[in-house]
């Protein structure tokens, strides 16, 4: 038989035990809920987004990431994209990128979007991104970028690049002087934005409602002075 003290003290020992036990499983339950909820959100903020058409004339989709979805403003449908001129139609994912890796939601990329995307009869096909692809390898942005032009065979295509947001600004020079070979390669023109000066949001990555509008002017301004092309029919 146990010592009364003894009995006492592994009484307290297993309930200090079930007692840490319940805060982990608390802990594993809350960050395990923590990814689904900002994918899903990520996702109806995307189907919001998509809902909304601006403008008239030429039909234009924009391929994209937070910014073409409008994340952090009051009304989504203030996104730089609402500033091209034509029908605009936005298919945008926040977190996503060329490369597969770029998003934690599971198959987002832009590649991965793209099929669908098209099935609004685009004359001009619009991709814009980059920051999200900060951490992923030049062969990760490779892979995505051949499979996402090889998706948009026959589109008339223009990429714009990664503006220097101040929370990635150290990544973005890479990830602009890769799209604008890649872009190169494949034979569709590239837009820098590195060089714009925008302003942002508290989290130093997202823009303003001011640099919402500054982008999607300069965007506009520097889509007239390129031609859209189709993709080359590399291998993927």
């Amino acid at each position: 038989m146990l010592h009364r003290g003894n009995l006492r003290r592994v009484v307290g020992a297993s309930t200090i035990a079930l007692l840490i036990a319940a805060l982990m499983a608390f802990y594993v339950a809350d960050i395990a809920d923590a990814g689904p909820t900002r994918c899903q959100q990520h996702r109806l903020d995307a189907r919001e987004r998509a809902a909304v058409v601006t403008g008239a004339g030429e039909r234009v989709l924009v391929i994209g990431d937070s910014w073409s979805v409008g994340l952090g403003l009051d009304d989504l449908s203030g996104s730089w994209a609402a500033r091209l001129p034509g029908e605009v139609h936005v298919r945008g994912f926040s977190g996503s990128g060329f490369s597969a890796g770029a998003s934690g939601c599971g198959r987002v990329s832009f590649h991965d979007r793209a099929r669908t995307a098209v099935g609004v009869r685009p004359r001009v096909v619009v991709v814009e991104g980059g920051l999200n692809d900060y951490d992923q390898p030049d062969r990760a942005i490779d892979h995505g970028f051949r499979n996402l032009m090889a998706d948009l065979a026959g589109q008339r295509v223009v990429v714009v690049g990664p503006a220097t947001a101040p929370l990635r600004a150290g990544a973005v020079p890479r990830v602009d002087e890769r799209l604008e070979v890649l872009s190169e390669l494949y034979g569709v023109p590239y837009v820098r934005t590195s060089d714009l000066d925008l302003d942002y949001l508290d989290d130093r990555l997202h823009l303003s409602e001011d640099g919402h509008r500054a982008f999607g002017d300069a965007v506009a301004e520097r889509l007239a002075e390129v031609t859209p092309a189709r993709p080359a029919p590399l291998a993927r």
